[in-house]
């Protein structure tokens, strides 16, 4: 498999646990996102988007690991620390059951909002 299409694996793989995470509400929509959104209810288009402006996932620059960018919005009511800790690890656990490899050093978490 090429990097792009790990890439694309990896980037769902950490979605789907970002948002498995207590006190994340969602992840920062981009603009493809809010088109494609938009088409999604005007057209009825399916609505299968691999990996999104909330995730962005490159392989470091040594070639060796991953490097994870995750961009969330949180409920309100949860200590903001806790919940990016426990983002941050359940994206290291995704990259490392899709790559075999760990990622404990190339994974940031943002919040951009609380709802």
């Amino acid at each position: 498999m090429s990097d792009r299409d790990v890439s694309r694996v990896l980037a769902d793989a950490v979605i789907e646990a970002v948002l498995d995470t207590p006190g994340v509400a969602f992840l920062r929509p981009g603009l493809v996102d809010l088109l494609r959104s938009s088409a999604v209810l005007r057209r009825g288009l399916p609505s299968t988007p691999a990996g999104s402006a909330g995730v962005q996932v490159r392989r470091e620059k040594s070639g060796r690991g991953w490097s994870v960018e995750v961009y969330v919005v949180l409920h309100r009511g949860r200590r903001t620390l806790d919940v990016t800790r426990e983002v941050r690890s359940a994206a290291a656990k995704a990259v490392e059951r899709v790559t075999g490899e760990p990622a404990a050093t190339g994974i940031s978490v943002t919040v951009t909002g609380l709802v």
